[in-house]
């Protein structure tokens, strides 16, 4: 499923326009997006917790020419998934 999947299965089931629902997935992507990016962490209950994490410097390898390199400490986004989202899935 990618975004346009979701976008009809919003269309289909709350009977709107195409183009509505297209904005309203839009607005729910930016608010996601834009929390983590002022580090707020998202919970959808039931669903779970979008955050942005800081991943610390670490020293790693260039594959092709064994080389190390040193790659710089940075924020990255996490998703850990709720009780009830596992539960279902399982």
């Amino acid at each position: 499923m990618n975004k346009a999947d979701i976008i009809s299965q919003v269309h289909e089931t709350h009977d709107i326009t195409k183009a509505d629902a297209e904005r309203i997935v839009d607005s729910i992507f930016e608010s996601i997006v834009g929390a983590m990016k002022d580090g707020t962490q998202v919970s959808v209950a039931g669903f779970g917790i979008f955050e942005a994490k800081m991943r610390a410097a670490r020293e790693a390898r260039n594959p092709r020419t064994g080389e190390t390199v040193q790659v710089p400490a940075m924020r990255v986004p996490k998703f850990r998934a709720a009780k009830a989202l596992k539960d279902t899935v399982k």
